[in-house]
């Protein structure tokens, strides 16, 4: 009995071993990593699909280019603000008296915030959005349907 329990043992543990080499051979050959991809389907930058999907000219994607650096200098500190406004939110699980008028103060908070960036992002896709042709605006409404879709998606996969 104690014979057959130590081949056991130690074919498992050489099973184990072939297969951590194999998962240090397989990294160090970097098949698992990104490579700077979006995860959710790794399909890549949306500046680069919308790129692609909307044919833009040169013009257009240097335009592009502006307003999305624009428009990121202009939305960080709202981001910056909302997620300080997240933490002190979450910082009141510790007050055991804590009371809901309290907590609807600073839920209505970030809602306030998260609005605010909502209207920001909204004005700055109604920008980008005047860059293309008439024939091009109907595919760049269809693809931010999908990003908002996409992105519905990866917040309901982020929260399970």
């Amino acid at each position: 009995m104690k014979n057959s329990s130590n081949k056991i043992l130690s074919v498992a543990v050489v099973l184990l071993l072939i297969t951590n080499i194999g998962l240090v051979i397989f990294l160090m050959n970097g098949k698992g990593r990104n490579d700077g991809k979006r995860t959710g389907g790794g399909k890549g930058d949306p500046s680069e699909m919308m790129v692609k999907e909307l044919g833009m000219t040169e013009q257009q994607k240097k335009e592009h280019k502006q307003l999305k650096e624009d428009h990121f200098k202009t939305i960080r500190p709202f981001y910056d603000s909302l997620r300080a406004a997240r933490s002190a939110f979450y910082a009141l699980i510790k007050d055991a008296g804590v009371n809901d008028s309290t907590i609807a103060a600073y839920s209505q908070r970030i809602y306030e915030k998260q609005a605010e960036i909502d209207k920001l992002t909204f004005n700055h896709f109604k920008r980008v959005r005047n860059l293309f042709t008439p024939e091009q605006q109907p595919k760049f409404d269809e693809f931010v349907q999908k990003m908002m879709q996409r992105s519905k998606k990866d917040s309901a996969a982020k929260g399970k």
